[in-house]
């Protein structure tokens, strides 16, 4: 298998789904309960959204968190065992699906709103998730994402896209091999929404209060309202 994949996102995230769990369920990710986690249930809320789709849904706690605010959701993951946590819990729908497997064949329903929370690491299977987003989208749907902000999490090298060694640099000894991820310039990102037929109407800087860095970048695209959809 190539180093750098999609497949090996896959692949540790299927060995590390329990470590995952734990992590979450104790609150061992500080960066989540201080800045993250809010930022992302915020800016779904400030849309109104009655239905979501919450693409790489994890152990389900958006979906949970949405449904107290009587928004109907439902959470795709392709690790069955995250999904199978996720159906445990209850108050949500979750489906076990890749990504590439995502379409509105597959779906056969229409959200308001598109949520990707840190799920969109890979190269090709972020493209496709784009490409199918708006016909998975209501009229006026909006697609927002949280993602690693490109600029503070650069590091030492050179700010272009391209895939980047994984780290579990914070988390407990139980997660291992962790997955590669492909980083994106600003641009990339927002070139992604436009030739997706989406406009970018917000990009958010969560901070962190004790570094007084962005701990993340939030983007919050609609649709185009002069996309042609049929092209």
């Amino acid at each position: 298998m190539k180093k750098f994949s999609d497949q090996k996102i896959i692949d540790s995230w299927s060995k590390n789904a329990h470590p995952w769990m734990t992590a979450v369920h104790e609150g061992e990710i500080k960066s989540r309960l201080l800045i993250t986690n809010k930022a992302i249930i915020n800016t779904v809320l400030a849309r109104n959204p009655k239905t979501v789709l919450d693409v790489g849904c994890g152990e389900g706690w958006i979906i949970r968190e949405l449904n107290k605010a009587g928004i109907k959701s439902l959470g795709i993951d392709v690790v069955p065992e995250l999904i199978e946590y996720a159906n445990k819990q209850g108050n949500g729908r979750f489906k076990i699906l890749s990504y590439q497997e995502l379409s509105s064949e597959v779906i056969k329903e229409k959200f308001d709103l598109i949520v990707c929370n840190f799920s969109l690491l890979g190269y090709e299977s972020v493209n496709h998730v784009f490409k199918q987003a708006p016909s998975l989208l209501n009229n006026g749907g909006s697609m927002i994402i949280q993602t690693i902000h490109p600029v503070t999490e650069c590091g030492d090298e050179d700010y272009k896209d391209g895939w980047r060694e994984g780290s579990w640099k914070g988390f407990n000894r139980q997660f291992s091999d962790p997955a590669p991820w492909y980083f994106r310039t600003l641009e990339t990102w927002k070139v992604l929404f436009l030739k997706n037929g989406f406009e970018v109407i917000d990009m958010i800087e969560p901070i962190n209060p004790e570094t007084n860095t962005p701990a993340s970048i939030v983007f919050v695209g609609t649709i185009n309202k002069h996309t042609n959809f049929s092209d």
